[in-house]
């Protein structure tokens, strides 16, 4: 990456065909279906914070680090990125993306993670919401200037 535009070309080239069909500003309700962004900050638990303010009410949450991550006011699906991390820490995993190395196809992945949405959906319990995980993750974005 020689540019901060370089780096934004490859985000957009990432993003898909899906039509954008609503921008809301950080936690403001979401009253549009479909592909929606909202402006956050990148810190996973200050950004779904917002997003469950805004009307969020299951959150899949991508994990190549191990991010301790469960935000218990609404449901988290973790997936961990790879095998050997999600071998590491299957407690506290609920889907193996890294399986994809292995032979899965991305639309059985993508399967896989749409039946467990459903699923948590219905009231089956994430791993996360069986361990207790995620009261602390509730961090609000504090505008300005930080003392």
């Amino acid at each position: 990456m020689t540019t901060i535009y370089e780096k934004s070309l490859g985000a957009i080239a990432k993003a898909g065909s899906t039509p954008l069909n609503q921008v809301v500003g950080y936690g403001e309700k979401i009253t549009e279906r479909g592909f929606v962004h909202m402006d956050s900050p990148g810190y996973d638990p200050v950004s779904v914070t917002g997003q469950v303010a805004g009307g969020c009410n299951i959150v899949t949450f991508t994990t190549g680090r191990g991010s301790a991550f469960g935000f218990k006011p609404a449901p988290s699906i973790k997936i961990a990125t790879n095998s050997e991390l999600y071998a590491r820490q299957e407690p506290d995993m609920d889907i193996n993306a890294g399986r994809v190395l292995d032979g899965l196809t991305l639309d059985e992945l993508g399967q896989e993670i749409f039946e467990r949405i459903l699923e948590v959906a219905s009231g089956d319990r994430s791993k996360s919401e069986a361990a207790g995980v995620g009261q602390e993750e509730f961090n609000p974005w504090i505008l300005g200037a930080i003392l």
